[in-house]
């Protein structure tokens, strides 16, 4: 605690001994960072400026992959900072942004996962229908509630920690996630049914929903042959997304409860996962799978080449 400035730091303690390798490391993460966002923004670009991918399938991904930038950001400059530093500190309020942007963007994948597996299942399943019910109309409210929804429902939890009397000025990890709520001298019961209830909501729900959306296209896909191919290039790299963020999540969620009993070098592993896996793994299986985008990364690079 700052006395002078009234600022209460936070001390992390997962990070890697860096040494005199502090700058290779930093050289490493910073790579990293720079392809992810290039990765990203190529896609979101590509979408933006070809006509043809103007439809709500695209658009979501779109979306998708701007929230895989916008965690990056809000991930990536501290840790290049860390990796200079001698001592890796955050400031309590710089933690519980960090905390608020990390829920908010993981909640908003989900809700925005779900809309792709309803967008699929209206056009594998009643295609005639598809145009009126997926209106632009409809498409700009669902991505202005995949933003404003999860922000609302992680913000409370957030101001309520605000008010929170910190005990523990030491953070395991490399990031600020759910084991903020550790710092706290008393552990709060309203704090953690709130959190069932969100995680309940943003993303059990989500994932039953998408479950059962594709086994309902699977059927459809399993009746009909002509549809087959279509589901399975469209459905396919949404699926693989949807697992790999399901179990990162899981992991977080064990994470809070189970703490003492994760070997250090698997919970680095698995942080290093959640901020260097999912934000790369997003535009690499778009990009590689959704065959209107592939197109157009081919003949892209085909033409530098």
């Amino acid at each position: 605690m700052d006395n002078s400035l009234n600022v209460t730091y936070i001390t992390f303690g997962g990070h890697v001994e860096v040494h005199k390798y502090r700058y290779l490391y930093f050289v490493i993460m910073f790579t990293l960072y720079i392809l992810t966002i290039s990765c990203n923004l190529t896609i979101v670009c590509i979408i933006v400026i070809h006509k043809s991918l103007h439809e709500p399938m695209y658009i979501f991904i779109a979306a998708l992959l701007i929230n895989s930038v916008l965690f990056s950001t809000a991930i990536y400059p501290k840790l290049l900072i860390d990796f200079l530093s001698e001592k890796q500190i955050i400031s309590y309020s710089a933690c519980l942004l960090q905390w608020f942007v990390y829920y908010s963007l993981a909640c908003s994948d989900f809700f925005l996962l779900s809309v792709m597996a309803y967008d699929r299942y209206v056009s594998i399943c009643n295609p005639l229908q598809y145009p009126t019910i997926m209106s632009k109309t409809t498409v700009n409210i669902l991505l202005i509630s995949a933003w404003i929804v999860p922000a609302c429902q992680v913000s409370v939890p957030m101001c309520l920690s605000a008010n929170k009397t910190i005990c523990n000025f030491y953070l395991k990890g490399i990031i600020c996630n759910s084991t903020v709520h550790k710092l706290h001298c008393v552990t709060s019961r309203l704090l953690f049914l709130y959190g069932l209830v969100v995680f309940g909501s943003a993303v059990l729900l989500p994932v039953l929903f998408i479950l059962f959306t594709y086994t309902r296209i699977l059927v459809v896909s399993y009746r009909c042959q002509g549809v087959r191919r279509k589901a399975a290039q469209t459905c396919l790299p949404h699926l693989l997304v949807l697992f790999s963020l399901s179990c990162l999540s899981a992991y977080d969620v064990l994470l809070a409860r189970l703490e003492p009993e994760f070997p250090k070098t698997l919970h680095l592993i698995m942080i290093l996962q959640v901020v260097i896996y999912q934000p790369l793994f997003n535009p690499i299986i778009y990009g590689l799978k959704m065959r209107g985008i592939y197109v157009h990364l081919k003949m892209l690079f085909c033409k530098r080449v």
